[in-house]
């Protein structure tokens, strides 16, 4: 679909259902409408090295293998791949009349309310509540196919393209950023060589498996049970990781709101019953991979900035700071070990 259908059909398209409002979610992949009761989620025609959505067919395929993985961590959230419809100068989501130009995937609307991070900024995340999600996502963890073979240093190229940044924070107040991006590389280079013996024993004895892929606290709800939505589905390599990477981005995410007490609470319980780290060489793997994940958000917030204006941009280099000041303790804490 181009941005014209979409604004076509938010502005007189047909819906499977009747609501009374359409909202119009945009990101750099996809357009995701919220209507009463449903949210309907359409593939941008786009194709990165990381993902290719160009044709209509690939979407289809992208719509069925995010409804089939979220299913694995959700229950009756997402329904169905429904197909958008053009019919003369009527767009339609369902139906059978016209020509099919795209397809849907269809979910149930949550309480956005509910949403972990709207929950960590109110400060009403209990202990309970990341308990419950440790069990979840550890019980996960163990069931989910194991991954044996994986390029190990990989790792390293993704964490180095932060080098990428440094020409647009150079002009920044903060003189120190360029500076914490040198040292995390370096660091970053140093480490991955030191501890490829231990992560290909990871490797070896289950420890990667087709995980989530983006599990942060904008893609939990906290619901009587906790539902993790929004798993990778266009790159398996991308979800296909050890579990202590997977956790980390959680874990860091909650550093990153000033809940370190729920972070380590979380860790604790996951391991509990999920023993993935034993040794301190393990937990300081788990830290590394925090860094990691810090790394890619400054770098998301960092390209995000590129693009943007005026306050949109503010934020974003704020965000870009906050994430490296981040990165930079952890590599601290490690350097101390």
């Amino acid at each position: 679909m181009t941005t014209e259908q979409i604004n076509s059909l938010l502005s007189r398209g047909k819906f499977p259902e009747q609501t009374s409002k359409q909202e119009l979610i945009e990101t750099h992949i996809s357009w995701v409408i919220l209507c009463d009761q449903f949210v309907y989620k359409i593939k941008k025609p786009v194709q990165y090295s990381f993902l290719d959505f160009s044709t209509a067919a690939l979407r289809r395929h992208y719509c069925k293998r995010e409804i089939e993985l979220n299913k694995r961590l959700t229950n009756n959230v997402y329904l169905e791949v429904l197909p958008v419809k053009k019919w003369e100068d009527e767009i339609a989501i369902g139906g059978k009349e016209g020509i099919t130009i795209d397809y849907a995937v269809k979910m149930h609307k949550l309480d956005t309310g509910k949403r972990m991070d709207v929950l960590l900024t109110q400060h009403l995340v209990t202990e309970a509540d990341i308990k419950k999600l440790a069990e979840k996502i550890a019980s996960f963890h163990k069931s989910t196919k194991i991954i044996y073979q994986k390029d190990l240093l990989e790792i390293q190229a993704k964490f180095n393209d932060l080098e990428a940044e440094k020409e647009l924070l150079s002009n920044q107040p903060d003189s120190t950023l360029g500076v914490i991006i040198a040292d995390a590389i370096e660091f970053s280079d140093k480490f991955l060589i030191k501890n490829k013996a231990l992560m290909a024993g990871r490797l070896r004895n289950g420890f990667y498996r087709d995980c989530h892929g983006d599990l942060h606290s904008r893609n939990i709800f906290l619901l009587p049970d906790p539902v993790p939505f929004d798993c990778i589905e266009f790159n398996d390599d991308f979800r296909q990781i050890d579990v202590l990477n997977e956790v980390a981005f959680l874990c860091m995410d909650l550093d990153a709101f000033a809940h370190k007490n729920l972070s380590a609470l979380f860790l604790k319980h996951y391991n509990h019953f999920f023993p993935t780290i034993k040794t301190k060489a393990e937990h300081n793997l788990f830290i590394y991979y925090k860094s990691y994940r810090a790394n890619i958000r400054a770098k998301v917030n960092s390209l995000r900035a590129k693009s943007a204006t005026g306050e949109e941009r503010s934020n974003s280099l704020a965000m870009v700071k906050k994430y490296l000041h981040l990165l930079e303790s952890y590599i601290k804490e490690l350097g101390t070990v």
